[in-house]
């Protein structure tokens, strides 16, 4: 497993990332299947884990730390987290404010088994929280030992610079990562958010390099898609292949499944190499359900793909394009309320 130094912390983290969203009531709720997986990444040189809060609302990060703790290596490791998503019923227990951030950090530390976290993120923008407070509530954490570093996930390249300008001018730490969605079928971030990270010395993990599944080799083009299970029963509409968005990503995917064989590797192989060829990637997530979906992206570690491979996916899809937007990923609320961008009705006219 090859290693590169996350941003500017100091800190070398391997090139595969283990991500356990799938740990826990929404993937494999067995707890010792999931901590086998875990202690094979290990055992292959894998030294990242990356989970949040919300996975599976806080199991993933007890699997986690179980798994840690028993493997005898969290010394070795480094733990990502994340916070942000609600938690629990009532008021004031989601977001980025201080009150929250300060109550999250606490209860994941439990359910971790752990003294430190040695990167925090913030899962996702929040617009009615100042910036400035949480940064600073951020810096105060690390000041207290309790985090290492600190940074944000799925944050518009517009939020990343502000943050940076907001910490320089009052004198906080700042956001040293940053973990975008980033796959063949949704380049978008190569426009402004892996430039931005790059410019600011911000390590990059990068989030759903299977496109959802769809670059996992499951679904093709002109087959039938079982709408009942996995994450097409979650949601139809990404996976129904009468959909013409949907049509135009199996066509992406056959092209790609080509390519795969023509370079001698498998769709999903290549899918996960692409992201580590950008020279603003860090570590790329990779988060099995199975010890066998583990194993069997494992054996495209050494997938080099040189340059007339990446002319040939920029063929396929070029550099910018979004076939799809991403599971989760953030939407700005100038786009998602339309109050924002519809005058009210009587001061519409010209006149």
């Amino acid at each position: 497993m090859r290693y590169r130094t996350l941003g500017r912390t100091g800190i070398e983290v391997s090139t595969y990332c283990l991500g356990t969203m799938m740990f826990g009531a929404v993937g494999n709720p067995d707890h010792e299947d999931c901590a086998r997986i875990l202690h094979a990444a290990m055992d292959a040189g894998v030294n990242f884990v990356d989970t949040a809060d919300m996975y599976s609302a806080g199991e993933s990060e007890v699997i986690v730390g179980k798994a840690l703790r028993a493997s005898g290596r969290r010394d070795e490791t480094v733990l990502a987290t994340k916070v942000h998503f609600q938690m629990g019923e009532g008021r004031n227990r989601s977001g980025n404010s201080r009150r929250w951030i300060t109550r999250a950090v606490e209860a994941s530390l439990r359910r971790l088994d752990t003294d430190w976290i040695d990167l925090y993120q913030v899962h996702r923008p929040d617009h009615t929280t100042d910036i400035e407070e949480t940064l600073g509530v951020l810096g105060d954490l690390v000041q207290a030992g309790k985090i290492r570093a600190f940074g944000s996930s799925t944050f518009p390249a517009e939020e990343i610079a502000e943050s940076h300008h907001v910490a320089e001018r009052r004198g906080l730490q700042r956001f040293r990562t940053e973990q975008p969605p980033y796959s063949i079928l949704a380049r978008g971030v190569e426009v402004s958010v892996l430039p931005t990270a790059r410019r600011y010395g911000m390590g990059v993990l990068t989030w759903s390099p299977l496109a959802s599944g769809f670059l996992s080799g499951r679904y093709r083009a002109g087959r039938p898609v079982d709408l009942t299970s996995g994450r097409a029963q979650l949601n139809p509409a990404r996976f129904d292949p009468s959909i013409p968005e949907n049509i135009t990503k199996l066509e992406a995917a056959d092209k790609l499944a080509e390519l795969a064989a023509d370079i001698g590797c498998t769709l999903p192989e290549l899918a996960v190499a692409f992201p580590l060829a950008h020279p603003a990637v860090t570590s790329v997530i990779i988060g099995p359900r199975t010890a066998e979906q583990w194993q069997a992206l494992l054996k495209g570690a050494p997938v080099v793909l040189d340059d007339s491979a990446l002319d040939r996916i920029d063929e396929i899809v070029p550099p910018s394009t979004n076939l799809y937007h991403p599971d989760g990923a953030w939407q700005p609320p100038s786009l998602t309320d339309t109050r924002l961008r519809r005058r009210p009705t009587d001061e519409r006219a010209a006149s």
